[in-house]
C-alpha cells in the first residue's frame, strides 16, 4: 500500500516564492507515494510560462520519464501581488478542479460556480485540499497507470475519510449549492462504480465497508435537522439474491445507480413546571435511486433505465447519547388495528363420477376474502430511549413485506403484476423516477423526550442511525433474477436545550 503523505497542497502553493527566485522552471510535491523505490509516486506540479506570465498546474506521475494525467487551465500571474498565488487566482483554480470534478461526470453541460470572496469562507483551506484530493482520486481511478494506481487509490481514500475531510465536505456542499452537490457526488460515485468493478473483474474480490462515512454529512440549526446521504448501489451490502446473476447487461443497469437520501426532522424545545419536552416530528423523508451514467448508456450496455432497485424498507432511529438526564421517551402512532373489508364470494361446483364410484356426485364450496390495504405500512417502536421510525413495502397482492420475500415465478411473467410498469402505473408505490416521498402530511408522527430541568442552558447530542433498503424485481426486462442490498448510516446532531 502507498504510504499517505497528507499533503497540505493549499498550504505549499500560498508558500511559492515568486517565480523569479526558482532555480528551475516547475516545483512539485508528493501526492502519494509507494513504499518501494520500483514504483513512481503521484506528484502535484507548478510550472512557469515566462512568455505569457502565466502558471500551469499539473499532476503526474512520477516515472523516469513524467507521465502526464491533468492539466489545469492557465493561470495569470498578478505582477501587483506580493503572493504568487493571491486570492483571484487561488478562486480560478478552485473552480477550475470543481468543473473538472463535475465533468468527469455523466452531465456535460458546463456549470455556472460563483464563490464570495475567499476570506469570508471558513476553513477554506480544508475546502480546497477536499476538492483536489476528490480530483486526484478521480484521475488515479481513470488516467493512472496500472503500476500506480491501486497503492495510490487506497491512500487517496483515507485521507478523504478523515475526520477534518468529512467536516470540510459539509462546507463544501453548503458552497456548491443542492444541485452542483447531486452532480459532485454523481460524478465522484460513478468513479467508485468504475473502481469497484475493475476489483470485481480482477477476481481479487472486494471487501468494502459502505461509505456512508464519507459520503453522508449532518445539519443542524434552530429547530431543524436534516441528513443527507448519497451511496453507489455497488457498495451497498448484499443482503438476499435469487441467485448468481450471470445477465451483465441486467448488472450493468442495476449497478451504476446511487442512492440518494434525505432526513429532515423539525423539533421544538418546550420548557414545562417540572421538566423540558423535547419534540422531533418528520418533515420529509425522501429517498430515490439516481443513474450514475445516461440514458444511452444505460441502453446500449445494460437493458435500460427503467429496471433499477427500488426502496422497500427504511428505518431510523434517533437516540440521545448522554442518557442521565432523560425521563422518558414517547411514540406518537398506536399499533396498527386495520379495519378488514371482507367480501365474500361463495361458489359451488357440481360434477359426476363413473358409475361405478361410491357416491358418484362431487360438491365443492370457495369463499374469497378481500383486503383493503396501503403499500407503505409505518410502524413506530422504543428501545431503551431510543424512538425509531420503519416505514415497510408489502406486495400488495398477498401482503407481504417485499424485504424479505421473493415473487413467485408466475408473478414474474404476469404482465400485470404490481411491479411491472412501477413507474408509470396510477396505483405506484413511488414517484415517477422512482423514489419515495415520506412527508408530514401523511406521516406527521412524533418522538418527544421528557428530559429533566437540569439540562438547561446546555447542548444534548442526539445520533441519528438509518438503514435503508433497496430491492430489484424485473419492470421490463424479463428475469427471474431478484435481490435486496441495505444501506447503514450514522451521524451525530445538535440540540440546545433552553
Amino acid at each position: 500500500m502507498a504510504s499517505c503523505c497528507n499533503p497540505d497542497i493549499f498550504t505549499w502553493i500560498q508558500s511559492l516564492p515568486p517565480i523569479t527566485q526558482w532555480r528551475a522552471g516547475s516545483m512539485s510535491i508528493c501526492i502519494c507515494s509507494s513504499p518501494t523505490s520500483s514504483h513512481p509516486s503521484l506528484n502535484f506540479s507548478v510550472t512557469k510560462n515566462l512568455e505569457n506570465s502565466s502558471l500551469s498546474i499539473s499532476i503526474f506521475a512520477d516515472f523516469n520519464l513524467p507521465v502526464p494525467l491533468w492539466a489545469s487551465k492557465p493561470l495569470t500571474i498578478n505582477s501587483k501581488s506580493s503572493k504568487l498565488f493571491d486570492e483571484a487566482t487561488i478562486s480560478c483554480l478552485t473552480i477550475n478542479v470543481i468543473k473538472d470534478v463535475l465533468n468527469y461526470g455523466s452531465n456535460k453541460k458546463n456549470p455556472l460556480i460563483r464563490f464570495p470572496k475567499l476570506e469570508s469562507i471558513s476553513g477554506f483551506k480544508d475546502i480546497f485540499n477536499l476538492a483536489f484530493l476528490t480530483l486526484a482520486l478521480l484521475i488515479c481511478i481513470y488516467e493512472a497507470p496500472a503500476d500506480l494506481r491501486s497503492a495510490c487509490l487506497n491512500s487517496l481514500k483515507n485521507q478523504l475519510t478523515r475526520c477534518q475531510s468529512r467536516v470540510a465536505s459539509k462546507s463544501l456542499m453548503k458552497l456548491l449549492g443542492s444541485n452542483l452537490e447531486e452532480q459532485w457526488m454523481r460524478s465522484l460515485n460513478l468513479a467508485i462504480t468504475n473502481w469497484i468493478a475493475e476489483i470485481q473483474a480482477t477476481h481479487r474480490g472486494l471487501m468494502m465497508k459502505t461509505p456512508s462515512p464519507l459520503f453522508s454529512y449532518a445539519i443542524a440549526t434552530f429547530g431543524f435537522w436534516k441528513v443527507q446521504l448519497y451511496c453507489p448501489v455497488m457498495a451497498m451490502d448484499l443482503v438476499n439474491s435469487s441467485n448468481p446473476c450471470a445477465d451483465e447487461r441486467l448488472l450493468f443497469s442495476l449497478n451504476y445507480h446511487q442512492l440518494e437520501g434525505v432526513i429532515q426532522f423539525n423539533y421544538k424545545v418546550i420548557v414545562q413546571e417540572k421538566w423540558v419536552d423535547v419534540m422531533v416530528n418528520i418533515d420529509n423523508i425522501r429517498c430515490d435511486i439516481k443513474r450514475l451514467v445516461n440514458e444511452t448508456l444505460l441502453n446500449e450496455r445494460g437493458v435500460g433505465a427503467d429496471d433499477k432497485h427500488f426502496p422497500s424498507r427504511i428505518s431510523l432511529q434517533l437516540t440521545p447519547t448522554i442518557q442521565c438526564n432523560i425521563l422518558s421517551v414517547s411514540v406518537s402512532k398506536s399499533t396498527d388495528n386495520p379495519t378488514r373489508e371482507i367480501g365474500l364470494e361463495r361458489s359451488i361446483e357440481t360434477s359426476f363420477d363413473p358409475p361405478n364410484t361410491f357416491l358418484g356426485l362431487k360438491v365443492s364450496a370457495g369463499e374469497t376474502t378481500t383486503v383493503s390495504m396501503k403499500p407503505w405500512k409505518f410502524e413506530q417502536s422504543v428501545d431503551g430511549y431510543s424512538g425509531t421510525l420503519h416505514w415497510f413495502l408489502h406486495d400488495s397482492i398477498d401482503g407481504r413485506e417485499v424485504v424479505s420475500s421473493r415473487p413467485s415465478k408466475l408473478s414474474l411473467i404476469n404482465p400485470k403484476a404490481w411491479f411491472k410498469d412501477r413507474y408509470s402505473s396510477v396505483y405506484r408505490p413511488f414517484t415517477r423516477q422512482g423514489g419515495v416521498i415520506f412527508a408530514g402530511d401523511d406521516y406527521g408522527e412524533r418522538i418527544w423526550w421528557k428530559v429533566d430541568k437540569s439540562a438547561m442552558g446546555k447542548t444534548m447530542e442526539w445520533e441519528i442511525r438509518g438503514w435503508i433498503w433497496v430491492t430489484y424485481w424485473p419492470n421490463k426486462h424479463r428475469t427471474f433474477y431478484t435481490e435486496t442490498k441495505r444501506l447503514e448510516f450514522g451521524e451525530i446532531l445538535h440540540l440546545n436545550i433552553c
